[in-house]
């Protein structure tokens, strides 16, 4: 018996067919046992329509855009040979010095790369200056030292709006809010972020600002407010004599990752960016992470142990664990698993999924209700596209999970 509430994360590219699963037209567990366990199954068409549909929305801002991915979300190589054919429109956001270098060797070319970045060196900026990419940098002393640095440059200010968005809810984050947190030039501090320009003859031409992760809809009214107190910096600088050329919003843009959430209406996001920064002459940039790149790869691991462990406690062992995909205990974000063979049957009973790393964190899931859960059974997490694959680490010698990429969507075979 099919039931809507087990398949809630179903969309073109992850389906349900004759009850199991399939990722961009192919059969998960198929793949899985093709490629081996753990491995990343990429649906890279998600990628171009998420990119394009962004296009499309930003047409409502009422100004020059520009889209750059941010390269720390996902930086698998045919990912990235995929973006850089498929949607040239999209240029690269990177974050330090190893990351502005892949881009180069990937096809971005210098202009259609920005680095904002934060606590840079001076050996960073030595790998960074002779790149040709355009710098950002988020704190005075940071523009001190790319004064000393590279003095008569052009440079961009990552400013902090005192405002965040994020799947959470409210508008504090670790980004942006009242209390203080570790980015951006402070409102009260645009004045002596000028006279140190003048003092290095350096150009601020851009202005930078991030508030958060993974928000949503009911989110938009925060981004506008922030995007409002942003274009007033911008004013400001302007009348100190800096000559603002493009605004960047940064990233954070949210995509439906579990049950409840909504999702982000980007024509409804777009419009109000418009609204603040529409009228100021600029380009207005974004640079979305996981709103290109979250639901482009699902996981998928082997069942190694089914086991009651007591008081109606069921484990199910996997061979992947936090090494492998570490967004949730990194950002909190819940993992949802799907029994391949039984994608879209009815729970019947609920189990805890735990991974292979000897550590007592290493769970994937806890109390989840699922099928019937077998040993030899594949179990897909889906929406583990960004961050998880690029930050993978060997925690106790465990090799990472490998990758597996379909440029296409497999039509249904007809019956």
């Amino acid at each position: 018996m099919r039931t809507d509430t087990a398949t809630w994360w179903a969309r073109p590219g992850l389906e349900v067919r004759d009850g199991r699963l399939t990722v961009a037209g192919r059969d998960a567990e198929e793949a899985a046992r093709t490629h081996g366990t753990p491995v990343f199954a990429h649906d890279l068409v998600s990628v171009r329509e998420q990119a394009e549909r962004l296009r499309e929305a930003m047409t409502s801002v009422g100004a020059p855009t520009r889209i750059r991915f941010a390269l720390k979300a996902q930086r698998d190589a045919t990912f990235l040979r995929f973006l850089r054919e498929e949607t040239p429109f999209v240029g690269m956001d990177v974050c330090s010095p190893g990351e502005a270098e892949l881009a180069l060797r990937h096809g971005w070319a210098p202009e259609e790369i920005s680095y904002t970045g934060t606590n840079v060196s001076d050996r960073d900026l030595d790998r960074l200056l002779p790149t040709g990419v355009h710098i950002n940098v988020d704190l005075l002393s940071q523009l001190e030292r790319f004064g000393r640095r590279a003095p008569g440059s052009r440079v961009g200010i990552r400013v902090n709006p005192g405002i965040g968005a994020s799947h959470l809810g409210g508008d504090e984050t670790k980004y942006a809010g009242s209390r203080p947190t570790k980015f951006g030039v402070l409102p009260n501090q645009l004045e002596r972020a000028v006279d140190i320009a003048r003092r290095h003859d350096l150009t601020i031409d851009t202005v930078h600002y991030h508030t958060g992760y993974l928000y949503m809809t009911e989110s938009i009214p925060i981004v506008e407010e922030a995007a409002a107190r942003v274009a007033g910096m911008v004013r400001t600088l302007r009348d100190l004599g800096s000559p603002i050329e493009e605004v960047n919003t940064g990233g954070g843009l949210g995509v439906r990752f579990r049950e409840h959430a909504t999702g982000l209406d980007v024509d409804a996001w777009a419009k109000a960016l418009g609204r603040s920064l529409g009228d100021l002459d600029v380009t207005v940039a974004t640079e979305p992470g996981e709103y290109l790149a979250k639901h482009a790869a699902t996981l998928l691991a082997e069942v190694v142990t089914v086991e009651d462990r007591g008081q109606g406690h069921v484990f199910v062992g996997l061979d992947a664990g936090w090494s492998t995909a570490n967004e949730s205990f990194v950002y909190h974000i819940p993992f949802q698993p799907i029994v391949c063979r039984a994608a879209d049957a009815p729970p019947v009973r609920t189990y805890t999924l735990a991974g292979h790393i000897n550590e007592g964190d290493d769970l994937w899931a806890v109390d989840v209700e699922l099928p019937e859960v077998r040993e030899g059974d594949v179990i897909a997490f889906p929406n583990v596209g960004a961050y998880n694959l690029s930050m993978a680490s060997e925690h106790c010698l465990r090799p990472p999970a490998g990758a597996v990429s379909f440029r296409d969507r497999a039509p249904t075979p007809e019956r």
